[in-house]
Parts: structure tokens; C-alpha cells; sequence
């Protein structure tokens, strides 16, 4: 009987991978929220304004790279007799393995690159023009999955639900502007036209498997909407199902530009007296219309029962048939294209307090509270930073933040004169690393500008 994983799990992420390739960002700095030399304050909150205008050096004016998950490499790998093995290993114990996970890991991938971005004072105002390319990566996994790998049968009842994954790709004109109101009000806004590269949603919608006696049976309710021009999905044939199902997929003919929409970035900052301000903005509200979706579905919920799941891994070379027992729960079947859909993007909301030092009035403190409205991938993060500017060309920041990802600390080196800004930044500073440098946690950031101020 041939089957694979990868009929769903591989499928979607190679689905997503798909979308992702041509260009990846994400969230906006939110340690350089608070620090008025980072020229990029605009892309979280569209009210703020430069104090001088500027260019970006192209492609390279804003980059922030970063990964983001409750899942690391402590989590997979482990050290059994002064040797390094996988989860899988036998000599890891499956409370060892199952005591650090959440009910359900994610892992997010991101980067964030301004392909080309200037500012200006005019028009009573500040406006902002920029070019950016956009995506992102999510993958969920439920702890049953973890639970079947080591347990095998010592469990009766496994809920696979919340496997999932999620990933976008699109390219984004925005252009914005900010003006005073009054003495104590500035507003702004950003109005974006966004050009969609590629999308895929995979869910499980509902998945239980149940042993009762010597048999399997298992209930399974999944779909992927796929929106990549050219993709296809690939299909083989199960003997013992009797049926196709979906092991893959493949693009050609891949066009760049795959759909349209419009969204929109909303700012405002009120200042309380020459010591407190506070600003709230919501970003990125708005959507994506793509012009197909290839759907993969298990058509309801489809139950299947079976006495032949062997699905405990007792050595690591087990693997492949713990693969091939589960993926017969997870066939899909080809539905083609069954025309448009329509997503968002994931809408984020800051709210911010900033406190000057009256005694020093070149420190500043703030606090930021940053959520994603991004469904099952919906995050917070609650941030404390302090600021200090000690002459007219330096700033540094330092914050610490606590949320879905747990805590994390970030850090920003700004440098800006006319003619030439340089910073460098990070929301989520890896901790230990393994010997390869990679690090141990799935928390790290990084973000790099080069711009020019006049």
C-alpha cells in the first residue's frame, strides 16, 4: 500500500512553501516603536512622523528577518548516552518529551523587506511612500501528534485536530499621510494596494482516533485551499482504499500576481502635557482577493477503520512506518479549482504610553501592547522599553517584552544624521544555541535599514 505523510502534512507545506518563496515578511519592530530616530514608525503607527524626510536605499531600507514559535530545538532533540537523537529515540522518554509541549506548537517563519520607501513634509502633513514585499508561514501542530509518536497504543483516544498551517505571499503599495489636530492630536493613515503572489490554508477541522479492541477507527474532517497560479496537486492511487489521493503538488506555469486587494493602516497620538503621550493604531486592515482556489478535502468527515496502525516509534529508523500508518487518516481528495476566495491578512493593533524623564528629558520609557488578529495563529506580545538619545545623531533602545511566545528581549542601535541613517535591531534575542549556531528556542528576530535622510 502506497501512502505517505506528506499527503497532507507535506502537501501543505510544500503548498506554503510555494507561496512563500518569492518574498517573505512580517510583523513591524516593536522595539522601535517608542524611538523617534527609527524612520520606520510610520508602518506601525501611521499618525507618527519623521522629523526630516527620507530615502531608502533599495531593497535594503527595512529587513527584518525572524522566527517566531512555542516549539524548539530542546523540543526535538535530546542527549541520550553523550549522543545527540531525536524525540523518536527510545532512551527519550515520553514524558520527557510530552511534559514541555503546549496542547498545540506553532511555528511561525517571517521577514519583512521595503523594497523602496521615501518620506516628506507637505500638504499640512507628513506623507509616506513605499513598496514592500510581504508573507507569512505558520504551521500548527496538536500535542496528540507528539502523544501517538511515543505512546503508541497506551493512549485510547488521540485528537489530531488544530493541524493546521497557513501561509500568504503578496506585494504592497502603500501611501500615507499624518497631520496635526489641534495641539495635542496627530492622526494618520496608510491606504495600500496589495498584489497577491500566492496563499494556502490547510486545517483540520475535526480529527479523533479511537481503539477500541484490537482495531483503529479513525474520524476526519480536512481541507487545503491552495491559491498559487499553475498549482496543481498531485495524486496517487491507494490499493487498499481503492481510491486517489492527494501526495503532493506542483506548479506550472507560475505567474507572479494572483489576485488584488486594497487594505488600510489607522493612527492616532494623543500628547497628555510635555511628559506623557499615548497612541493607538490599528494596521493592515483589509484583504486579498485571489483569483483561484485549488481545493483538497477529505469531503466532510470520512471515517476509517483499520486493525493494521502500528503507531508507537520504538527506534528512529520507525519513523517512516509511523508515516505511512497515520497518512491513511489524512487522504485527500482533488477537487480542483473550484474558482475565487477571498482572505485577509491578518489585521495587528498597537496600543502605546510613553513616559519622558523630566529630569533628563533624553530618556523616554514606554509601554506597548501589540495583538495579531490572525485566527488560529493570533498572537500578543506586552512590551516595557526605555529609550535614550544622548546627542542629536545616536539612539538606543532596550525592551522587554512577555506574551503568546513567552518572554523575549529586544534591542535597537540607531544612527541617523543627514545624509545617512543606519540601524540595527532585534524584538527576539536568540538565547543558547546549539554548536551550529542555530539557536535553541524558535524565538529570534533581526532587522536591519539603511536610509537617507534630508
Amino acid at each position: 500500500m502506497k501512502k505517505n505523510f506528506k499527503s497532507f502534512l507535506g502537501g501543505t507545506i510544500a503548498a506554503a512553501f510555494c507561496a512563500v518563496a518569492p518574498a517573505i515578511s512580517a510583523q513591524n519592530l516593536q522595539t522601535g516603536y517608542f524611538d523617534d530616530n527609527y524612520m520606520y514608525r510610520f508602518q506601525s503607527n501611521p499618525a507618527f512622523a519623521n522629523e526630516d524626510g527620507f530615502v531608502s536605499f533599495p531593497a535594503l531600507g527595512n529587513m527584518n528577518l525572524g522566527v517566531n514559535g512555542t516549539i524548539g530545538l530542546t523540543h526535538i532533540f535530546y542527549n541520550v548516552n553523550g549522543q545527540t537523537t531525536t524525540l523518536l529515540n527510545p532512551g527519550v522518554s515520553a514524558s520527557e518529551v510530552l511534559n514541555g509541549l503546549k496542547d498545540k506548537s506553532r511555528l511561525g517563519f517571517s521577514m519583512r523587506e521595503s523594497v523602496l520607501s521615501f518620506g516628506f513634509k507637505g500638504l499640512g502633513g507628513y506623507n509616506t511612500f513605499s513598496v514592500s514585499a510581504r508573507s507569512d508561514l505558520n504551521i500548527g501542530l496538536p500535542k496528540d501528534l507528539f502523544r501517538l509518536a511515543k505512546e503508541g497504543v497506551s493512549n485510547s483516544v488521540y485528537d489530531l485536530s488544530n493541524l493546521s498551517a497557513r501561509a500568504a505571499a503578496w506585494a504592497e503599495v502603500s501611501l500615507g499621510h499624518s497631520r496635526q489636530i489641534g495641539s495635542h492630536l496627530r492622526v494618520g493613515a496608510n491606504l495600500k494596494v496589495l498584489m497577491g503572489v500566492g496563499s494556502a490554508v490547510a486545517k483540520v477541522k475535526d480529527t479523533q482516533l479511537r481503539l477500541q479492541n484490537d482495531t483503529w477507527i479513525g474520524q476526519v474532517d480536512a481541507e487545503i485551499n491552495a491559491s498559487v497560479n499553475g498549482l496543481a496537486y498531485e495524486t496517487d492511487y491507494n490499493e487498499n482504499t481503492h481510491r486517489d489521493y492527494v501526495s503532493g503538488v506542483k506548479v506550472d506555469d507560475f505567474n507572479p500576481i494572483n489576485g488584488y486587494g486594497v487594505a488600510v493602516d489607522l493612527g492616532a497620538v494623543y500628547t497628555l502635557n510635555k511628559d506623557w503621550e499615548f497612541s493607538a493604531s490599528l494596521v493592515d486592515l483589509g484583504f486579498i482577493s485571489w483569483k483561484n482556489n485549488v481545493v483538497a478535502t477529505t469531503d466532510g468527515l470520512k471515517s476509517v477503520s483499520t486493525s493494521d496502525y502500528s503507531f508507537n516509534v520504538d527506534n528512529n529508523d520507525s519513523w517512516d512506518k509511523f508515516k505511512d500508518n497515520l497518512s491513511m487518516l489524512y487522504e485527500l481528495e482533488d477537487k480542483g479549482d473550484q474558482g475565487s476566495r477571498t482572505s485577509g491578512i491578518g489585521a495587528t493593533m498597537n496600543l502605546g504610553a510613553q513616559y519622558t524623564l523630566p529630569v533628563y528629558r533624553k530618556v523616554r520609557f514606554g509601554v506597548l501592547n501589540t495583538t495579531r488578529i490572525n485566527g488560529d495563529f493570533s498572537w500578543t506580545d506586552f512590551r516595557l522599553s526605555g529609550t535614550i538619545e544622548p546627542v542629536k545623531f545616536f539612539s538606543a533602545t532596550a525592551s522587554f517584552g512577555m506574551g503568546t511566545f513567552g518572554p523575549s528581549f529586544g534591542w535597537l542601535i540607531n544612527i541617523k544624521s543627514k545624509g545617512f541613517n543606519l540601524f540595527v535591531a532585534s524584538d527576539r534575542t536568540p538565547g543558547k544555541t546549539a554548536k551550529q549556531g542555530v539557536p535553541l528556542n524558535s524565538n529570534m528576530n533581526v532587522n536591519f535599514g539603511l536610509n537617507f535622510p534630508f
